[in-house]
C-alpha cells in the first residue's frame, strides 16, 4: 500500500514519512528517495533500537534498517536537539539533513491541583521504557507521605509488563493509594491534569517528553529522569526559573528523595510552581 501511494504521487510532491512506518521498510522507502522524484522527510520519535528491552539481535537489525533509510532520504526530522545529535552520531547523518520540530502544546488552563502538594499524576503509555516500575518503588519508598497517583496511559502495549507493575502495587500495598487508569483523551486527560499537583515521568528514554510539555502548559510543575530530550522539554522560564526536577535514571531513591523534598519544602513547591 505504501508503495502504491509513493507511486502515484505527483513528482516533486513533498512527502513526510513517519519513522516507525518508514524505517521498517527500507526496500520501499530507498528505491523512491534514490530516485529523487519525491521532496522525502522521515520524522523520528525515538531511534528503533533504543526501545527498551529488546533483544540485542533486533535492535541491531532495526538500527541497521533505520539507518539505511535515513541515509537515503534528502531531509530527517527529529523531535529535539539531544535528538538530532543522538541520529547525527548514530547513523553518521550529515548534520545539515537533520532538523529539529520540536513539540508543543494546546493553550491549556491553569490546573487548579488538589491541595498543591498530594496528588501526582504520571501520563505515558504502561511500558518498559516508560520506566513506571521505578516509580511504583520511589514511592512505596516514601510510603509515609499522604500522596496518591494516577497512572494514566495504554495497557495495550506489553501486558506482562503491566501484569509485573500491578504485582508490584500489590506487594507494597498501594492498591488504594496509586490507580492504572488506563488511556485518556478529552475531558477525561483534562481532568486528571486539572487535579494534578506534581507531574512525575520516569522514562529510560525520551527523544522529547510531550507530557511534561502538557503539564507545564497547565502550570504543572514535573520531577523527570534526566534522559534523552527531557531537559529540554522541562525548559527554563522567562525569567531563568527551571519548572521542573531533573533526577539521574535508574535510581529510584533519588526520586524518592525529591518527593520527599517537594513535600517538605513549601519553598520548592513556590518555586517551581511559578516557574511552571
Amino acid at each position: 500500500e505504501l508503495a502504491r501511494t509513493l507511486r502515484e504521487l505527483p513528482d516533486g510532491a513533498v512527502v513526510l514519512l513517519d519513522g516507525l512506518v518508514a524505517c521498517g521498510v527500507p526496500e520501499i522507502v530507498v528505491p523512491q528517495a534514490e530516485e529523487g522524484r519525491l521532496r522525502m522527510a522521515v520524522l523520528v520519535h525515538l531511534p528503533l533500537g533504543d526501545e527498551t528491552g529488546l533483544d540485542a539481535a533486533v535492535a541491531a537489525e532495526l538500527d541497521a534498517r533505520e539507518r539505511a533509510v535515513l541515509r537515503a532520504v534528502p531531509a530527517v526530522i527529529a523531535t529535539s536537539d539531544w535528538a538530532v545529535r543522538r541520529l547525527v552520531s548514530h547513523h553518521g547523518l550529515a548534520p545539515e539533513r537533520v532538523h529539529v520540530a520540536a513539540p508543543g502544546a494546546d493553550i491549556a488552563p491553569l490546573a487548579p491541583g488538589t491541595d498543591g502538594v498530594s496528588r501526582l499524576l504520571c501520563v505515558a503509555a504502561v511500558t518498559p521504557r516508560k520506566g513506571q516500575h521505578r516509580l511504583v518503588e520511589a514511592l512505596a519508598a516514601v510510603a509515609d507521605l499522604p500522596w496518591s497517583c494516577a497512572l494514566v496511559g495504554g495497557l495495550g502495549h506489553d501486558p506482562e509488563y503491566v501484569a509485573h507493575l500491578r504485582g508490584l502495587i500489590r506487594e507494597h500495598g498501594l492498591e488504594d493509594r496509586l490507580e492504572l487508569t488506563g488511556p485518556q483523551t478529552g475531558a477525561a486527560l483534562d481532568a486528571s491534569y486539572a487535579a494534578a499537583d506534581l507531574m512525575v515521568l520516569t522514562s529510560y528514554a525520551e527523544t522529547y517528553g510531550m507530557a511534561v510539555t502538557e503539564a507545564l502548559a497547565r502550570g504543572i510543575p514535573v520531577l523527570a529522569t534526566d534522559v534523552g530530550g527531557l531537559p529540554e522539554a522541562v525548559g527554563r522560564a522567562p525569567d531563568g526559573g527551571v519548572p521542573g526536577i531533573l533526577v539521574p535514571p535508574e535510581n529510584p531513591a533519588a526520586i524518592a528523595a525529591e518527593l520527599r523534598g517537594w513535600f517538605g519544602e513549601a519553598d520548592v513547591r513556590r518555586r517551581l510552581k511559578a516557574a511552571a
